[in-house]
């Protein structure tokens, strides 16, 4: 088999990749495969989805978008992308409170990765998990309910603990954003008044090349009626964008959502691309660290003084808040956090030259992402994630044989 990842970094070692129609068949095959690893959409730059034995995917157990509106959940298969379960929400006349800013990675693999959006007061898209359907080594069918002991810890799981088949999701009534992109502003501005800046909107995200280590290239600003303040914006001299724009600069924006203050529907807005778009061919790596909010100041120094270095070997870098959140393996526990992302050009000796670099300047709260690109090794890790002891516990009862494991996980203590 020589099946790989979206951005192509990454060939998978299964010997097969099987697809498994119901709950019945998933459980045939781990009765008779001793080592799997859940396949979703194929979006991680990391080797967490990898595996030497069998890959499944999920994408054929759809089943139907379950949605209570009165009790504000929904439940829907784990292997559902976002951009397929929007059109059930819509239907339903509900909304999701976050969104991640790509539409096409599946609800599962973005949760069990801590994958997030942006906004001050969202927290990742695991915070929106209100129930964890998983089928674990044994076979055995585990529900898992907020409240539950072990609920914390299954919910950003990396696949360590058994399958995840259904998750159950916060809703709520369907509403409307608009979006307005900003230029020209500079970093000491915004740092000196950091909480009105990623205040300005319920999701603010800030855009960077590092090429000049004192620019923001954009400030992408989503609010609902009557929650933005582009004053915060105008304060430090930035300015609305005379047109549409793409993150990265001189690139075709028609892929991206609405922008210049026009109201539409929630799903249109939260993203930066529209559903029915893929973002681009692969043609990228991706790395992105989590760091105490606290730290923001010195996390944005620290990238400067490297912009040098970054420069060469980036496409952007975006910086967004995420609200902090009780998850054990999330990378925003315990404290409200700033993510600084990095999309790289597609050069894997380049970018991992530079990775232990960000990784040495950063403040000692950085936390990476999952399923994206880093050098941090196990210690490091396991210092940073005060639950850490806690989730191997979990994992060694729900999965003592390590079924759940590839090297990949090993190697970072997992």
């Amino acid at each position: 088999m020589s099946e790989r990842n979206w951005a192509g970094n990454v060939t998978y070692r299964a010997r097969e990749i099987v697809r498994p129609a119901s709950v019945d068949e998933l459980t045939g095959i781990l009765a008779r495969e001793p080592r799997v690893r859940v396949l979703g959409s194929r979006h991680s730059f990391s080797r967490i989805a990898d595996t030497a034995g069998v890959l499944v995917s999920l994408s054929a157990m759809r089943g139907e978008v379950e949605v209570d509106a009165a009790a504000g959940r929904a439940r829907v298969p784990a292997g559902l992308r976002h951009g397929d379960l929007v059109p059930a929400l819509e239907a339903a006349g509900v909304a999701l409170a976050n969104l991640a800013s790509l539409p096409h990675i599946s609800v599962a693999g973005a949760v069990q990765t801590g994958t997030h959006g942006s906004g001050d007061r969202i927290g990742a898209l695991g915070t929106q998990v209100a129930a964890v359907e998983m089928v674990t080594a044994a076979g055995e069918t585990l529900v898992l309910r907020r409240g539950d002991d072990d609920f914390a810890g299954a919910v950003v799981g990396l696949g360590a603990l058994g399958v995840i088949t259904h998750l159950t999701l916060e809703v709520e009534p369907a509403y409307e954003i608009a979006q307005t992109v900003f230029e020209g502003a500079r970093w000491d501005d915004v740092l000196s008044r950091l909480d009105a800046v990623t205040g300005a909107g319920d999701s603010v995200s800030m855009f960077t090349t590092w090429q000049d280590p004192d620019a923001i290239g954009q400030v992408w600003v989503k609010a609902r009626p009557g929650r933005a303040d582009h004053d915060a914006l105008r304060g430090i001299g930035a300015r609305p964008a005379d047109g549409p724009r793409h993150p990265l600069p001189g690139i075709d924006p028609t892929p991206c959502t609405v922008q210049g203050g026009e109201p539409g529907p929630w799903f249109a807005r939260l993203p930066h691309f529209r559903l029915e778009f893929t973002p681009s061919a692969g043609d990228e790596l991706q790395s992105e660290y989590l760091v105490d909010r606290a730290d923001a100041r010195e996390a944005i120094d620290a990238l400067r003084e490297l912009a040098p270095r970054l420069a060469p070997v980036l496409q952007v870098c975006e910086v967004r808040t995420m609200a902090g959140d009780d998850l054990w393996m999330s990378p925003a526990y315990g404290r409200d956090t700033v993510g600084l992302h990095f999309t790289w050009v597609p050069d894997p000796d380049a970018v991992g030259a530079v990775l232990p670099l960000i990784e040495d300047a950063l403040p000692a709260s950085a936390r990476p992402h999952w399923g994206k690109l880093f050098a941090m090794d196990s210690a490091t890790l396991a210092r940073r994630y005060p639950r850490w002891d806690d989730f191997t516990a979990l994992r060694d009862r729900l999965d003592p044989d390590r079924r759940f494991a590839n090297d990949y996980l090993i190697s970072l203590g997992l």
